[in-house]
């Protein structure tokens, strides 16, 4: 799968495991082109995403709410993940 297809699948996931507002996703994988990780051909993704699920979750809980969201891409995938997460009233 290549990186365009992954980002199209990574916000559906979101959007559709998280019943997100806004899903924002850019792909950063050239930016660490050498890198051990990158030799995996999966990517390094930057995620911002609004959902009234993260209401009243830390910061840790908001993460493995994204994580079981994105399920098996983060194996698959997904070799590394900065996130953005908020709800609505945080704005």
């Amino acid at each position: 799968m290549d990186n365009n297809q992954r980002i199209k699948q990574i916000k559906q996931r979101l959007i559709e495991g998280l019943d997100a507002e806004s899903v924002d996703v850019i792909d950063e994988s050239h930016m660490h082109a050498g890198h051990a990780g990158a030799k995996t051909g999966m990517g390094h993704f930057n995620v911002t995403i609004i959902a009234d699920a993260f209401t009243g979750k830390s910061l840790i809980e908001r993460h493995r709410q994204i994580y079981a969201a994105l399920g098996d891409m983060m194996q698959t995938d997904i070799h590394a993940l900065s996130i953005k997460a908020y709800t609505t009233n945080e704005l």
